[in-house]
């Protein structure tokens, strides 16, 4: 039997994935019965993402803990630890309504640890939980190519998984609970060195007076060739700083990797550089822009300029 789902948190990333929960019958199936809430009625940007999603069959909620009480399977996807730990267990949060046998899926990049104690917290009310943090930007997001890393127990992934393949198509069972979220990091760990190199190389280029749109097509399909150098590559070189993933949320995650790296003691000096110069373009009001902004810090250190007509000789 179906299960009666419900998501919480309709930003960026969780509008996409409920999005395609909804949709996950379009060659004329229905999709997943589902309930929505969002912390923000309407976002700074003017969208009403639950209004917008019961128009496309979606059940609205009136807070986490009464869609927990009505939901067997409770998607979280939200933005940092704090935020996670209002949800479940504010005031009115899904602790509240949570029954027993449900099963809590966090799709937020958090705390390891917290994820922990969180799922320990969860059990004593006879609940479960997955943390099952993504990767894959608002396009993974979108067109339900994202990548879910999970951590908890064997049986509830399992339980999950038809839910997963609706919204992801790489989907990994990577150990107990925090492990996830430990996945993550490594992930982000890759993404902001990635981003950090992609800035150094183009920056390089446009020094030395190439065709950027050239010089992408020449290396995307070799060694050098990634999903960061085709997905972000043309939008650096646009100067289209639209959001995949924001800088806000990237320093974030790499906060988060700097402090389980300071508690293992493990040397990421390139995820420390990254981390302190997404901070610097916070503090120049570009937190809301996509991560691959990072080479504008790179530009102020410089004085270059992506994308500016080269210097006469």
């Amino acid at each position: 039997m179906t299960e009666r789902l419900g998501f919480i948190g309709l930003g960026i990333m969780g509008t996409g994935m409920a999005r395609n929960l909804l949709k996950a019958g379009a060659d004329g199936r229905p999709g997943f019965d589902l309930t929505v809430w969002n912390r923000s009625q309407i976002r700074a940007d003017g969208r009403r993402p639950a209004e917008s999603l019961a128009l496309e069959g979606a059940k609205l909620a009136s807070g986490p803990a009464a869609l927990a009480a009505q939901c067997d399977i409770i998607f979280v996807c939200v933005s940092d630890t704090p935020d996670v730990e209002a949800v479940l267990f504010g005031e009115n949060g899904v602790i509240h309504g949570v029954q027993a046998g449900s099963l809590v899926v966090d799709c937020s990049t958090i705390s390891p640890i917290k994820t922990q104690a969180y799922a320990k917290a969860l059990a004593e009310k006879g609940a479960h939980m997955l943390d099952a943090p993504v990767s894959g930007g608002s396009e993974g997001a979108a067109k339900g190519t994202l990548s879910f890393m999970v951590g908890g127990e064997a049986e509830q992934f399992a339980r999950a998984m038809p839910y997963f393949q609706a919204m992801g198509k790489n989907i990994t069972h990577v150990g107990g609970h925090g492990a996830g979220q430990m996945v993550k990091l490594v992930n982000q760990i890759l993404v902001a060195n990635s981003m950090l190199a992609l800035g150094e190389a183009f920056l390089f280029a446009q020094a030395g007076g190439l065709d950027l749109e050239k010089t992408l097509k020449a290396i995307e399909g070799g060694a050098a060739g990634s999903w960061t150098v085709s997905n972000r590559g043309p939008q650096l070189i646009r100067r289209d700083w639209r959001p995949g993933f924001m800088i806000d949320l990237q320093e974030k995650d790499l906060r988060l990797v700097l402090e389980a790296a300071d508690e293992y003691g493990v040397p990421v000096f390139g995820s420390s550089l990254a981390f302190h110069l997404y901070r610097t373009l916070q503090s120049l009001g570009c937190g809301a822009e996509g991560n691959h902004a990072l080479v504008k810090a790179l530009e102020n250190l410089s004085g270059i300029q992506i994308g500016a007509a080269p210097k006469p000789d």
